[in-house]
């Protein structure tokens, strides 16, 4: 557990934000929908034993015309089950504001650093509110996506989208928090965001330095090429 502990603190840390784990929702065909963490792109979902175990409680919302449902995460071997299979036109959120707080050294300096990963996943292309910390939401066509920060448009902030196979592109947002990807293949696509707020703060009596916010959108396209097959399962780290 020791290993595990050190790849995540280097994986977490500030200095390598853009490569942090994400966590990610996704839902199998006839099953309920599914948090997991690790590396989209990679095809790698972490494990319980092993990286998954880092999560308190991941507490996920389901979102329809109707009103909304909120509900915790059901930890299993790969991830937390929640008790939504949404219909077309739902969403749902989810994030963990309580991830184990973690310190790194940034030179000779001990920096402690807060991981605030989220996640939504969406039906449709319609835009939504935000309603997360740090939100990504669709932008009312295919490709496009806003990115938003405590209920405002974050402008430059970077974004990246990824296929399962590993194909990536990297674009930023304009002044209103907008971008735009072609989408070449049918299938899902996970759009991903991290930004760091540096304003040091304590949390339940704990003294941090910045938080670490990395939030995805998993979104599904309809039309398009046949996608890329995915490469072997990456080992997840124990």
């Amino acid at each position: 557990m020791k290993t595990s502990l050190v790849a995540l603190a280097v994986l977490l840390g500030f200095a390598s934000a853009s490569q942090a784990h994400q966590i990610w929702i996704e839902q199998e065909a006839g099953g309920n929908a599914v948090i997991r963490f690790g590396e989209f792109g990679e095809n790698l979902r972490e494990t319980s034993p092993g990286l998954l175990d880092s999560f308190r409680k991941p507490v996920a919302t389901l979102i329809t015309a109707k009103g909304e449902q909120a509900a915790d995460g059901v930890k299993s071997a790969t991830g937390f089950t929640l008790p939504f299979k949404p219909a077309e036109g739902a969403a749902i959120v989810a994030e963990d504001a309580a991830f184990p707080l973690r310190k790194f050294k940034q030179g000779e300096k001990e920096i402690t650093s807060w991981y605030y990963p989220a996640a939504r996943y969406a039906t449709g292309v319609a835009e939504q509110p935000a309603k997360l910390t740090f939100d990504i939401v669709p932008g009312g066509q295919s490709g496009a996506f806003k990115v938003f920060f405590k209920g405002q448009p974050l402008p430059k902030a970077k974004v990246d989208i990824i296929v399962q196979s590993g194909w990536t592109r990297e674009a930023h947002t304009d002044a209103q928090g907008r971008v735009h990807f072609d989408l070449p293949w049918k299938g899902s696509y996970v759009v991903e965001a991290s930004h760091i707020d540096r304003t040091p703060g304590e949390r339940a009596g704990e003294p941090y330095d910045g938080i670490n916010y990395v939030t995805t959108l998993h979104v599904t396209q309809a039309r398009g090429k046949a996608p890329i097959p995915a490469g072997p399962a990456a080992p997840p780290n124990k």
